[in-house]
């Protein structure tokens, strides 16, 4: 593991090597110097500082000790020996499954998100050799698993529900590591380029049947509402003739218009002394 030297060991060991120096010039002698330079060497691989959210175990001969952090902290150098720093903070790991079947045999490329944090960092250091790893090749497995058992319409509609069980599978994974899954979440489902056309055909056809469904609905409400008037107007003469009346009231009222009415249904419903009182009211515009 590359040796981390914080600045604060670097600062001692220059100051102790400086006060060496200094007493050096002042008495001529190398002692004090060398006892200085192997004290700032000392301090400079002794002194450690791990950050707010940094853990990190302690080893003394190969056999842990402790945790160490947050701040400074001090180990023997040659005999001590240093993990990982184990970061506690919420982090963020993108898993990727490509040309995965679902359910209904459909080839998927799907990206997911995984946010995740160490709780103990003891059983994280002492339980797994690189938990990075080991949570990026959990995470891509349970979500080819977890592909394989949904059908692709359920994988495009249901997202929320898919990442709800893969963090539950991977935190019971996990959990025994001392690492925790927060959430997943599932970023993008890919398909196929012709098969999003066949889909993209398929729900416009969807679409047409649905409107011609909802047309022979609307069809068929408005032929009961006729059947109904027609039932209502065969033995109710004098409605129809009112009603007859209205449409033709309705068609002329507009200034210039001119309705074609066969004399059979002017004759039928009586009408003839009506059209001429407002033939004679106003000959040029039929408005009375």
């Amino acid at each position: 593991m590359k040796t981390r030297i914080s600045n604060f060991a670097i600062l001692l060991c220059i100051a102790v090597a400086a006060a060496g120096m200094a007493v050096f010039a002042i008495t001529k002698n190398l002692a004090p110097m060398i006892v200085a330079a192997a004290v700032g060497v000392y301090l400079l691989f002794s002194i450690r500082i791990a950050d707010q959210w940094e853990r990190v175990a302690l080893l003394r001969l190969g056999k842990y000790v402790g945790l160490r952090g947050p701040g400074v902290f001090h180990m023997i150098p040659v005999i001590d020996s240093l993990s990982r720093f184990v970061d506690q903070r919420v982090r963020v790991t993108s898993a990727t499954a490509e040309q995965t079947l679902t359910h209904d045999t459909v080839p998927v490329n799907v990206d997911a998100i995984v946010f995740w944090m160490v709780w103990n960092a003891e059983k994280s250091i002492l339980e797994v050799e690189d938990f990075e790893r080991a949570i990026l090749m959990s995470a891509q497995t349970a979500l080819r698993e977890s592909i394989g058992r949904h059908q692709l319409a359920q994988m495009i509609s249901e997202r929320e529900t898919l990442g709800r069980e893969l963090q539950r599978i991977l935190d019971e994974k996990t959990n025994p590591w001392g690492i925790t899954i927060q959430s997943v979440e599932i970023r993008d489902v890919n398909i196929p380029k012709n098969l999003e056309d066949a889909m993209s055909r398929q729900a416009q056809a969807e679409r047409e049947r649905q409107a011609r469904i909802i047309l022979g609905q609307a069809e068929t409400e408005i032929s009961e509402k006729f059947a109904s008037a027609a039932a209502q107007y065969e033995h109710n003469p004098v409605a129809l003739h009112l009603r007859a009346m209205n449409m033709l009231y309705e068609a002329i009222k507009e200034k210039g218009a001119m309705v074609v009415v066969p004399s059979t249904a002017v004759e039928t419903m009586g009408l003839g002394g009506t059209l001429g009182t407002v033939a004679l009211a106003n000959p040029k515009t039929g408005e009375s």
